[in-house]
C-alpha cells in the first residue's frame, strides 16, 4: 500500500523552489551586477552598496509589518502578491537610467521579496511542523543555498547579453515560477483534517506549546522576554557581516588578483556550501541544545571572516567557504526553530518579523560601511578584522538568551509565580 506524502512536505518544496530562485537573482546574484552598474553609470561603490542595503528592506522596516500581515492573512496570499511584485521590480530595473529610478526598482523588489521569502515561508512551516521543524526549515532554507547553482548562469547571462536584458528575463522567470508555486501553499493543516508533522492524533499539543513559552502569554508579554532581544541583537550583527561580505566578495577578490570568472564561482560556492550547515545544523538543533550549537556556529563564522585575509591562496578560500558558509546556513535554520521552540506558533510571524527587522539594521550598515572603507582606504582588510570581532561578541548574546521555560526547574518557576 502506497503511503501518501504529508502535504506539509509539498509546501516545503514550493518554499524551497521560490527561495532558490529569489536568492540566486536578488540576494547572492546581486554581486554580478555590481561592476557593470559602476562601469555604465559611473556610480561609486558606496552608492551601489546602498542599493543592496535598500534591498534588505524586506527584512527591515517591512519585516515586522509582514510578520503581522502573515499572522492575519496567511502565507498563501502574501507569497502570491510578493511573487508578482518581485517580477515587476526586476522588469522595471531593466529600464532604469538614473540613480533615483534604480533605487525605486530595488525598493519595489524588496517589497515583493518580503512577501515570498523568509518571514512568510518560515511562518507557514511553523504551522505545519513542530517536532520536525528543524528539518523542515533546513530543507526550505537550503533553497537559499542552492541558489548558488544559478550564480554562474547569472554571471554568464549578464556578461553575454548585458545586465538590462538579464534582469528582465529574471523578472519574467519570477512570474512563471512564483505564481503557481504560491498557489500550492496552504496556511494551516487543521482546516484540511491534518495535524503538524503529519501526526494522526494530537501529541499533548497544549503541553508542548506551554513548554515552548507561548501558551498563556500575549504578544506584548513575549516582547519583554530578554532572550527575544538577545536573539535580535545577535541577528543584527550576523547580517551586518553577511551582507557586507556577500555584496563585496567579487570586488574584494578582484583586488587580490582573482579573475571575475573565478570570483563568480566563489560567490556561488558561499550559498552552496551553506546547504551543509542548513541541513546538518538544523538536524542537530532538533537533538541538542540550540543555544550551544548556535554559539559554536557564530565562533566558526568569525574564524571564516578572518580567513578572508588569506583569500589570495587556495587554503584561505577553502577555510573561508567551509567556516563562513556552513555557519551562516546553520544559524539561519536555528533562528526559526529556536523561535518555534521558545515561543510557539500563534504569534510566530510577528516574532520572527521583529527579529529579522533587527537583523536588517545590521544588513543596512554592513554593505554600506564596507563600501565606504574601500572608497576611503582602497583596502578591505580592516573591515574583515572588525567584522570578526563583532561576531565573537554574539556568543555572549546567545548565552544570555537563557534556557527555555521547559528547562527551568519547577521550584524556580514556582518562586516567580
Amino acid at each position: 500500500m502506497k503511503i501518501p506524502i504529508f502535504y506539509g512536505w509539498w509546501i516545503v518544496f514550493a518554499c524551497f523552489t521560490i527561495a532558490l530562485y529569489v536568492s540566486s537573482i536578488i540576494f547572492f546574484g546581486f554581486t554580478a551586477l555590481f561592476e557593470p552598474l559602476v562601469r555604465e553609470f559611473g556610480w561609486s561603490y558606496t552608492q551601489v552598496s546602498f542599493a543592496a542595503s535598500l534591498r534588505g528592506l524586506e527584512m527591515g522596516i517591512l519585516a515586522p509589518v509582514i510578520g503581522y500581515l502573515v499572522d492575519r492573512f496567511g502565507s498563501r496570499k502574501l507569497m502570491l502578491v510578493g511573487s508578482v511584485t518581485v517580477g515587476l521590480g526586476l522588469v522595471m530595473l531593466g529600464f532604469t537610467h538614473t540613480l533615483f529610478t534604480f533605487y525605486g526598482a530595488i525598493i519595489l523588489i524588496s517589497l515583493g521579496a518580503g512577501g515570498c521569502t523568509t518571514v512568510v515561508t518560515t511562518t507557514v512551516l511553523a504551522q505545519w511542523f513542530r517536532r520536525k521543524i528543524g528539518m523542515a526549515i533546513g530543507i526550505m532554507s537550503s533553497g537559499f543555498g542552492a541558489g548558488g547553482l544559478l550564480i554562474p548562469f547569472v554571471v554568464l547571462l549578464v556578461d553575454t547579453y548585458g545586465w538590462r536584458s538579464a534582469v528582465i528575463v529574471f523578472g519574467l522567470g519570477m512570474w512563471i515560477l512564483g505564481i503557481p508555486l504560491s498557489l500550492m501553499v496552504r496556511d494551516r493543516p487543521e482546516p484540511y483534517g491534518l495535524l503538524p508533522d503529519g501526526d494522526t492524533f494530537p501529541l499533548e499539543t497544549i503541553g508542548v506549546e506551554q513548554a515552548g513559552g507561548a501558551s498563556g502569554k500575549s504578544f506584548r508579554d513575549l516582547l519583554r522576554v530578554r532572550g527575544f532581544w538577545c536573539l535580535g541583537c545577535a541577528e543584527a550583527i550576523r547580517f551586518m557581516v553577511l551582507m557586507g561580505v556577500v555584496i563585496h566578495i567579487m570586488p574584494y577578490l578582484a583586488t587580490v588578483g582573482m579573475s571575475r570568472t573565478a570570483g563568480g564561482f566563489v560567490a556561488a560556492a558561499i550559498p552552496l556550501v551553506s546547504i551543509a550547515g542548513r541541513l546538518t545544523v538544523g538536524w542537530l538543533g532538533d537533538i541538542f541544545s540550540k543555544r550551544v550549537i548556535m554559539a559554536s556556529a557564530f565562533i566558526a563564522m568569525a574564524a571564516g571572516t578572518l580567513a578572508l585575509h588569506a583569500a589570495g591562496s587556495g587554503v584561505g578560500i577553502v577555510l573561508f567557504l567551509v567556516l563562513f558558509s556552513v555557519s551562516i546556513g546553520g544559524i539561519t535554520v536555528l533562528r526559526g526553530s529556536l523561535i518555534r521552540e521558545y515561543f510557539g506558533r500563534e504569534s510566530f510571524g510577528r516574532i520572527i518579523g521583529i527579529v529579522m527587522g533587527c537583523a536588517a539594521l545590521g544588513g543596512v550598515v554592513g554593505p554600506t560601511i564596507t563600501g565606504f572603507v574601500y572608497d576611503t582606504t582602497g583596502d578591505y582588510h580592516h573591515v574583515w578584522t572588525w567584522f570578526a570581532g563583532c561576531l565573537f561578541m554574539t556568543v555572549m548574546l546567545v548565552v544570555m538568551i537563557g534556557r527555555k521555560p521547559s528547562e527551568v526547574p519547577l521550584s524556580v518557576t514556582s518562586e516567580k509565580t
